[in-house]
């Protein structure tokens, strides 16, 4: 494994709802760092003000990220700006963004400090909100962007064009438009393919289609994909499961990679993927686990 440098600054972050065993884990491993010569170490919640002024002006080598999934992905988009490279710890229920189970932290950081690990990079999707020739809004996304349904219980019309070029319309709930890390996400659950994360391509998946296209479309390398809403009935995107935001018919989501990766550190061969891939197949572990 290549050797790469030891890092001296770390940030800390988790959700701010974790569970208390999840803060205790985090002074855990941050006195274990003290005891370790380790004396540049910020510990806040994501969306703590000066956690994130901090991460913007450089002023850390690593966040650790300390919950579930849900943290890696917050995390992520915090970092991926500035570079900084994300280590996940998991105290959740899946894992597939960590690699890290919360009682091996303790050889992670050694292997850590030994400059024993790599960097895998993930890419985010640009994604952009379009009305006529108007920008309504930005955002960047390291899993998905999902057009879909309102509150009406019915199915929308939507039209997908790649490059200009249209690949479909779609009777449907809804349409994920997703990177390769989200393919075992929400597009998992719709029935669609799961990509090696690394792969750089964009993923269309149609949810609940009638009597249209029900097949997934992996794109080439370097495609954008627009998605136009182009029906009476409500419907709405959301961006990384964030809050959906509704849209007009006729307005339209333009979704491409983006320019920032998202940098995880990993400590074992790129096979570890697809070890956890066939645990979580075989069972599910989020079943009676709380929110990290």
């Amino acid at each position: 494994m290549e050797r790469f440098a030891v890092p001296t600054r770390f940030a800390f972050c988790y959700h701010p709802d974790a569970q208390q065993t999840t803060k205790d884990l985090v002074d855990e491993i941050i006195q274990f760092l003290y005891h370790a010569g380790v004396k540049n170490i910020f510990n806040a919640p994501l969306y703590d003000a000066e956690l994130i002024r901090k991460v913007e002006e450089g002023d850390f080598d690593v966040l650790v990220a300390v919950g579930g999934d849900g943290t890696m992905l917050r995390a992520g988009h915090l970092s991926a700006p500035v570079g900084l490279p994300i280590l996940g710890i998991n105290t959740g229920g899946f894992g597939f963004l960590t690699e890290v189970k919360d009682g091996e932290w303790h050889e992670a950081f050694e292997n850590l400090f030994a400059g024993a690990y790599r960097i895998e990079k993930r890419m985010m999707l640009q994604v952009e909100h379009w009305r006529n020739d108007q920008l309504l809004g930005s955002w960047s996304a390291l899993n998905e962007v999902v057009v879909t349904r309102g509150w009406d219980v019915r199915p929308i019309q939507l039209e997908a064009t790649v490059d200009g070029f249209i690949v479909g319309n779609f009777i449907a709930d809804g349409l994920i438009v997703s990177t390769a890390t989200g393919s075992t996400a929400y597009a998992l659950a719709a029935g669609g393919p799961i990509m090696p994360p690394d792969l750089p391509h964009i993923l269309i998946i149609p949810v609940a289609p009638h009597l249209s296209v029900d097949r997934a479309i992996i794109l080439s390398q370097g495609a954008s994909v627009k998605v136009t809403a182009s029906t009476r009935q409500q419907a709405v995107f959301s961006v990384d499961g964030q809050h959906p935001i509704e849209i007009a018919p006729q307005d339209h989501i333009q979704a491409y990679p983006g320019k920032n990766m998202v940098s995880f550190i990993r400590f074992k061969d790129p096979g570890y993927f697809y070890h956890n891939l066939m645990i979580y197949m075989e069972r599910n572990p989020s079943i009676g686990k709380a929110l990290s």
